[in-house]
Parts: C-alpha cells; sequence; structure tokens
C-alpha cells in the first residue's frame, strides 16, 4: 500500500503493549502491506513491527534474506500476527540498530535459537517457525516492539555497549 513513517524515540507509543489482532479483515491486510513497504524502504531494514508505524497491534514482519548475516539461514518474508516465542535456546551478544532509535546502536544479549507460532499476515494460516542466528535475533527484536521494549532497553551496559552511529544505513 505504502511506506509509512517511522515513529522515534521518545515517542510513548513505542512503549506500549499492542493488542492483539482479533480477525482478519482488508484493514489487516493493508497493514501488512504497508509493514512490508517500510521495511523494505527501510535503510539496511530487516523487520519492522506496528507499533513503529503508529499502530499499536501484535504484528510485524522480517526478512533477513538480504542482509549479509541472514543470507545462507532464514524462512524468508515472515508476516507475523500475534506471534509468541515458544521456546529459546542459546545466547549471543550481537549489535542492534533501528530505526526508531536511529542514532545509536549497541550491543544485546539474545537467544541464539527459537521456536516462534504466529498466524501469517498474508494467508492466515497458523506458522511455527525454528528459527537461528541472526534470523532469530531479529524476530526478537521485533518482538519486543509489539511489548513496548526497544533494543536500548537490553542494551548489557548502556554506558559501554550504545553507541553513537556514525551514519545510518
Amino acid at each position: 500500500m505504502a511506506i509509512q513513517p517511522i515513529l522515534k524515540y521518545p515517542h510513548p507509543l513505542l512503549k506500549r503493549m499492542a493488542h492483539r489482532v482479533k480477525g482478519f479483515d482488508s484493514a489487516i491486510s493493508n497493514l501488512m502491506q504497508d509493514l512490508i513497504d517500510t521495511m523494505h524502504a527501510g535503510p539496511g531494514s530487516v523487520g519492522v513491527a506496528a507499533p513503529q508505524i503508529g499502530v499499536c497491534l501484535r504484528a510485524c514482519v522480517v526478512d533477513v534474506s538480504g542482509n549479509l548475516r541472514g543470507k545462507e539461514d532464514n524462512h524468508g518474508l515472515l508476516c507475523m500476527l500475534n506471534p509468541e516465542i515458544l521456546s529459546r535456546r542459546g545466547s549471543a551478544v550481537m549489535r542492534e540498530g533501528c530505526m526508531s532509535v536511529p542514532d545509536y546502536t549497541g550491543d544485546v544479549e539474545r537467544s541464539t535459537e527459537i521456536i516462534v507460532r504466529f498466524f501469517d499476515g498474508l494467508d492466515h494460516q497458523e506458522r511455527l517457525v525454528a528459527a537461528s542466528g541472526f534470523e532469530a535475533v531479529a524476530i526478537q527484536h521485533e518482538l519486543d516492539h509489539l511489548d513496548g521494549i526497544l533494543f536500548i532497553d537490553r542494551v548489557i551496559n548502556i554506558s559501554t555497549e550504545l553507541f553513537s552511529r556514525k551514519k545510518y544505513r
């Protein structure tokens, strides 16, 4: 449908818990397309959550297939409604950035393997996905947005592990 503007921290909607999607209709289809379009338009973006475009619903998209860190191990475009992580394994620290916090990156500890259940925002079928590596990290990042959590809330040590971004790519 359209590329939407990204809300920037400290916008209050970014800190709110998103509401469950209760049904599938044209408004949800349009929202999913807006998320896809907005993700593809973002510099280096691998995901966008509905609260980042001002919609307080549990919807997000992730696609790491175009990123070097996710190119080899991914499920392609994931359009997730009401996603929930069922299990987590492993742990690694990775540098994260976010279109809603464009001036900073930070080191965040995340699970390296997850199983996530969601309704596909395009075909409305329930899906179960086992993700690992960079894709697992990207999914966790977007699901945090649905709970009002930003990556800066998870930075290991804010005084030593939060970095000014020299150039947003």
